[in-house]
């Protein structure tokens, strides 16, 4: 699964040739790592406006798993839409509330 989040310039030559390999092998494994590419290149370039299409791509094939994961994108898909668009972020005051939610837990 690694391979498929790592971007593939980043993987060395040899794990390269061997996931190709095994996308060759598996039609749905290769689309599933093109669909996790593509929203992975939305998410990095701030492109939601694309964010539409790619859920009619993914919708055109037949990936349980993506299915739920666009169910779940489509239940708020203005803010989704946001998200992959908008330069700002709330990841430092996440990162603050799951602080202080670990420390209420070990408390």
């Amino acid at each position: 699964m690694g391979w498929i989040l790592t971007h593939p310039d980043t993987l060395p030559e040899n794990e390269r040739l061997k996931l190709k390999s095994i996308l060759a092998g598996c039609p749905e494994l290769d689309a599933l790592t093109g669909h996790v590419r593509a929203f992975g290149k939305m998410l990095t370039q701030l492109q939601g406006d694309q964010l539409p299409q790619w859920i009619k791509a993914v919708r055109a094939d037949d990936l349980p798993s993506l299915h739920t994961f666009v169910n779940g994108l489509e239940r708020d898909l203005a803010a989704v839409t946001a998200g992959l668009t908008l330069p700002w972020s709330s990841g430092v005051v996440e990162g603050h509330v799951n602080r202080i939610k670990m420390i209420k837990r070990q408390m």
